[in-house]
């Protein structure tokens, strides 16, 4: 095992004394090229080309002598400190940080980022980090070769967003450009690059002496499902308080996720989905319906794209969802969203023999479908009189565990 390893940091400034101590004395130096080629590097270390950092640990650990990794930014900010410090390697590092590509990114841009969510885009992660930025009005975004500015892009269609690209931080070739999100794709952009991505509605403004990074969750009403009067009506046979407290249970949104809501109302289901951090895409043909969800999401300060059409012909060219409400449309409807492989469906029904009709299509498109009869009786505590009752089926379903989520 080396007998010391320092992780240093670089963000294009001069290096510290610590740093250039550390450098000095080693024996191996592992970093990307353009950190071996700094003056700095003593000629007779043995260099490692930094490609799979795992590669690089195992022949730190077994290297007999100091080593040094030199990384950019903050390497303990998703960087290389976390894979050097994994059980099986053995690596006990000491690290200089530099300032984050992150920090300097929004430092180019002059903007505050305690406020923002933080995200790292590679190929396989590329689809999470785009329905982050749909659902957040300020959001950084770590690139990767195939996962950059331009692929980003091209996944916000419909969602309007500037993009502040941030190429080669604190390099000689540094370059910072603002555009608007549909015409990032019209661009070639160096690697590596930081792409701060902002705009939307509004949301939540944080306090001046804000308490958390991210989106302070004080900042709206408490409660995840919030009572009908808090939206406005009419509202429909599947837009119970009841009824949408289990949908949201069932469904689980999350941040990362793409939640279809289908025949949308009053709005009550998009914006709760959208509280709880997921990207939401909600669908109805009723012109007053996407004005009262228009209206919730900008009352409660949440990002929602709106599409007025008819399912599901409205779906076809809507991206991926992860998991989908289904408040009206049939069996066609059901057989469309079905065929996308989300990987939770929710829907209702009046009556049996519709929920067998449901729960039938959904069984037979490979999911495991679940229903239960919700009923609810309202009532008025100052005389204890029912004031209303609901009943109705609740059918969700789920792709079985045997098929890899997506």
């Amino acid at each position: 095992m080396a007998d010391r390893v320092t992780v240093i940091g670089w963000d294009g400034s001069p290096l510290t004394t610590a740093a250039r101590a550390a450098l000095g004395a080693a024996t191996l130096v592992a970093g990307a090229a353009h950190h071996l080629a700094l003056p700095e590097v003593p000629p007779a270390a043995e260099r490692i080309r930094l490609g799979s950092v795992a590669l690089a640990a195992r022949r730190i650990a077994a290297h007999r002598g100091t080593a040094v990794v030199l990384a950019d930014g903050d390497p303990g900010f998703f960087g290389v400190v976390r894979t050097l410090r994994v059980p099986e390697f053995g690596l006990e590092v000491e690290v200089v940080p530099a300032v984050s590509s992150v920090a300097t990114a929004f430092a180019r841009a002059g903007m505050p980022w305690d406020d923002a969510q933080v995200v790292v885009a590679h190929p396989r992660t590329l689809r999470r980090a785009v329905n982050v930025c749909r659902a957040h009005p300020k959001v950084a975004v770590l690139t990767s070769p195939g996962a950059g500015p331009a692929e980003l892009g091209l996944l916000m269609e419909g969602v309007h967003r500037t993009f502040v690209i941030c190429e080669e931080l604190g390099t000689d070739r540094e370059r910072v450009t603002v555009v608007t999100s549909d015409r990032a794709a019209d661009h070639t952009w160096r690697d590596p690059n930081v792409v701060v991505v902002a705009g939307g509605t509004p949301g939540q403004a944080p306090a001046a002496d804000g308490w958390i990074t991210g989106r302070d969750p004080a900042a709206g009403p408490r409660g995840w499902s919030l009572p009908s009067e808090a939206y406005t009506g009419p509202f429909g046979e599947g837009e119970t308080e009841l009824l949408r407290t289990a949908q949201l249970a069932r469904l689980g949104p999350r941040l990362g996720d793409l939640v279809w809501d289908i025949g949308c109302g009053s709005g009550a289901f998009a914006t709760e989905s959208a509280r709880a951090g997921a990207a939401v895409i909600a669908v109805d043909r009723d012109v007053h319906a996407c004005a009262r969800t228009d209206a919730a999401a900008r009352r409660f300060g949440v990002q929602l794209q709106i599409v007025r059409g008819t399912a599901p012909h409205v779906l076809e060219d809507l991206p991926e969802p992860d998991v989908v409400r289904i408040g009206g449309g049939g069996a066609r409807v059901v057989s469309a969203v079905a065929d996308r492989r989300p990987q939770r469906i929710v829907a209702h029904a009046a009556t049996r023999d519709d929920a067998e009709r449901v729960g039938r299509d959904l069984t037979e498109h490979g999911y495991r479908v679940e229903c239960a009869l919700l009923q609810s009786v309202g009532l008025d505590t100052r005389a204890w009189t029912e004031t209303e009752r609901s009943v109705v089926f609740l059918l969700s379903a789920e792709i079985p565990r045997r098929e890899a989520p997506r």
